[in-house]
């Protein structure tokens, strides 16, 4: 649900564009014939993509049970779990890169989620929602509200989201547990924040994209 509530051609396009951008990243960063294992997988469709452009072994792990039938359908490998419960059926370096898109901020406890996807993985790529771009600042500022937008799209009540952190908030853990950053590509659907994401990104990045090891 955007702040606005009709969507025009012109924002679906956007969107598309840019999880297009998201996609190409992770694309990008995944060698070919690598173990990959994606935690919060949905409907398999990255998976789907990834076995057929890399020839990739891939996993998926899912709680959705809708979601399961569809990567079954798509003849992508899935696991129910909740991945609250942890990775420990997992051993050390099980795959070549885990992967989870627009998920960590619904961890219970995501600094731990990703020291577990750098314990099974040689490399990690995760993306999320930038809680400081701009929209969000001045929908909480102006609206004295929660944000709802396209990349936060649900009430502070029932939403999934229950860790909001920025850029900088993520850049900071990282740090603080010796996390290596190989790459990061930041997202932004207008026009100014594709200009200005790169100087600003936690004030004009949408979506970030982190490619990761120990």
């Amino acid at each position: 649900m955007s702040m606005i509530n009709s969507v025009s051609p012109t924002t679906n396009l956007s969107q598309t564009n840019s999880l297009s951008l998201v996609n190409s990243s992770i694309h990008s960063w995944v060698q070919a014939n690598a173990r990959v294992l994606d935690l919060g997988c949905g409907d398999g469709t990255l998976l789907a993509e990834l076995q057929q452009d890399l020839n990739i072994r891939g996993y998926g792990l899912e709680i959705d049970a809708e979601a399961i039938n569809q990567c079954v359908l798509k003849g992508v490998n899935v696991v129910e779990q909740d991945l609250n419960k942890g990775l420990a059926n997992f051993d050390d370096n099980s795959f070549d890169t885990v992967i989870m898109t627009q998920a960590l901020q619904a961890m219970r406890y995501p600094h731990l989620v990703l020291d577990e996807m750098l314990r099974i993985g040689s490399e990690c790529i995760i993306t999320f929602p930038n809680f400081g771009h701009w929209k969000a600042r001045a929908y909480l500022t102006l609206r004295g509200r929660m944000p709802v937008t396209k990349e936060l799209t649900y009430q502070w009540y029932d939403t999934p989201n229950i860790h909001f952190f920025t850029y900088r908030d993520f850049e900071v853990l990282c740090r603080q547990r010796n996390i290596n950053v190989l790459r990061k590509q930041f997202v932004g659907e207008h026009f100014l924040d594709r200009q200005l994401k790169n100087l600003w990104p936690n004030l004009f990045a949408e979506t970030v994209v982190y490619h990761l090891s120990k």
